[in-house]
């Protein structure tokens, strides 16, 4: 039951996937350390902690020799260089939360004399909401992956608890026609001893009879010699 239930929850976590295999970046404020910024918010519907280690994940290898730093639930990098999106190095600010409608990625992309925004800098924006919408399909992908492998592991435990039933049911059954051969091997040998206590029964009063003509024979070799003692009594 347990297995047939984590399978449901798989293929129900599936099926809702396919109908929401999509993010939304919009333009976002927030207040970091003590700073208003302005930026981009990816909001996708998978676990934070899931998409927060693939976000860190995709920092760290864009970012290049850049150290990517991560104090108080703020990631930072200095001086990188993303090039598909400005060939400037860029000052990124960072954050993922839980929203209402899902996980939400934050960043702030400080160019040195701007901040890339929809208006100042419509051509960095939609460069860097492309690479928001890229990473929310290689998080959704990552998602069906990790699903995927997770059902297979639920499939081979299935297997396994299959081969178990199935070999519980075969040493039943040889269980079964072991007792019936051993029935069988008793009741054999109880007709056997049946036959042997009547064979001995049957001994038994032979042997009384026998008893009983060898007690007749003695009685009539007693008289016998009596006899011829009395006889030798009458010899002079």
């Amino acid at each position: 039951m347990k297995l047939k239930a984590l399978l449901l929850g798989l293929l129900c976590m599936a099926a809702g996937l396919c109908n929401a295999q999509s993010g939304k970046v919009e333009e976002s404020e927030q207040t970091v350390n003590g700073m208003n910024r302005r930026g981009q918010q990816l909001t996708v519907q998978l676990d934070p902690a899931f998409v927060e280690k693939l976000w860190k994940n995709q920092l760290t290898e864009k970012a290049g020799k850049v150290k990517v730093k991560y104090t108080k639930g703020v990631y930072s990098l200095d001086g990188v260089v993303l090039d598909t999106i400005a060939s400037t190095p860029m000052r990124i600010i960072s954050t993922v939360a839980s929203g209402p409608e899902g996980s939400q990625v934050w960043w702030s992309l400080d160019m040195g004399v701007a901040y890339v925004d929809k208006n100042a800098t419509p051509k960095e924006y939609a460069a860097a909401e492309g690479f928001m919408m890229a990473f929310a399909r290689k998080a959704y992908r990552e998602d069906i992956f990790r699903q995927i492998n997770q059902a297979e592991d639920v499939l081979k435990a299935t297997k396994l608890e299959q081969d178990r039933v199935v070999k519980q049911a075969n040493d039943i059954q040889a269980g079964i026609e072991k007792n019936k051969m051993r029935k069988q091997q008793l009741e054999a040998e109880l007709v056997k001893n049946a036959d042997e206590l009547k064979q001995l029964e049957q001994n038994v009063q032979n042997n009384l009879k026998q008893q009983e003509a060898s007690k007749l024979q003695v009685q009539e070799m007693e008289k016998a010699v009596e006899a011829v003692r009395a006889k030798l009594l009458q010899v002079k």
